[in-house]
């Protein structure tokens, strides 16, 4: 099943009516328990989160391909009990070639292994592994920040490897589209911009910078009611505002891209005065 676009889906089928003692070819036992507690999610966990041991992990279909990582929706469910559904993000290790973005974002951003460092510099088969594996640890690590920081990203459930589970942020009984997807009215419009203006001065406050923000970036969900909610994703290149000096042109680029797309549907906002906000708060 794929939701590459997302496309409805049948909810009653994630439910288990009845589950054999040998696993089926996408199932697994659940792996949070595998994972030490820095992998974890920060606390208080939410509710609908899963984390008993005899949960079983369901691969359901992929949700989106990618250049770097591919992104799959699983179901975690105690047979006959309870169950939440998570993306499950994996990087791909030997055969990437497209981190093509890592010079720029990641200067100052260094591992302590100096083999691992080598081998990356290398661009041996392992050091490819170990860079797949890094991006993985620095999103988990962002996400955990940004959650903690109040801004509205996917709870990150648990990191395993090259592996995020965060949490699937949906619309209805399908994947929530990206901002870049949807047509909101204006009185919409009027209410998710103060949300980029927030999310935005939050990050700020961390003197952190997306890098990579714009509507393909951003989900909705409630797009069907007056007071939508935004919600950022794919946090990999997040950088430091002020050791990473390309930080402040990224922030820059990134309040005009999302200034921009607002204005070309009605709204008038300015990238400037946003920039202003953001720096304002990072200092």
């Amino acid at each position: 099943m794929s939701l590459d676009n997302p496309a409805a889906f049948d909810w009653a089928a994630l439910s288990y009516t009845e589950i054999s003692e040998d696993l089926g070819e996408n199932q697994r036992w659940s792996t949070w328990r595998n994972v030490d507690r820095s992998s974890r999610g920060p606390k208080p966990r939410p509710g609908w989160l899963v984390t008993s041991q005899a949960a079983l992990d369901t691969e359901l279909g992929i949700l989106k391909s990618g250049k770097e990582a591919d992104v799959f929706l699983l179901e975690r469910a105690v047979p006959q009990a309870e169950s939440c559904l998570l993306a499950a993000k994996r990087y791909r290790s030997s055969d990437h070639r497209l981190f093509h973005r890592a010079s720029s974002y990641t200067e100052g951003r260094r591992g302590r292994d100096s083999r691992e460092n080598r081998a990356v510099r290398l661009k041996s088969r392992f050091g490819r592994e170990t860079e797949a594996t890094r991006w993985a640890q620095a999103e988990f690590a962002t996400l955990k920040r940004l959650w903690e920081g109040g801004v509205r990203v996917p709870y990150p459930v648990q990191i395993d490897g090259g592996e995020i589970l965060m949490e699937f942020i949906a619309e209805g009984d399908a994947a929530a589209p990206r901002l870049a997807q949807c047509g909101p009215s204006a009185d919409q419009l009027r209410w998710l911009w103060p949300q980029v203006v927030e999310a935005m001065i939050r990050f700020g406050r961390l003197q952190l910078v997306h890098g990579d923000l714009s509507p393909f970036n951003v989900l909705v969900r409630g797009l069907d009611g007056a007071e939508p909610e935004l919600v950022i994703i794919d946090v990999p290149q997040v950088l430091d505002l002020v050791s990473n000096p390309n930080g402040f042109g990224y922030l820059e680029r990134d309040c005009r891209t999302m200034a921009d797309w607002f204005v070309r549907k009605g709204l008038d906002v300015d990238a400037g005065a946003l920039l202003a906000e953001v720096v304002g708060a990072a200092w």
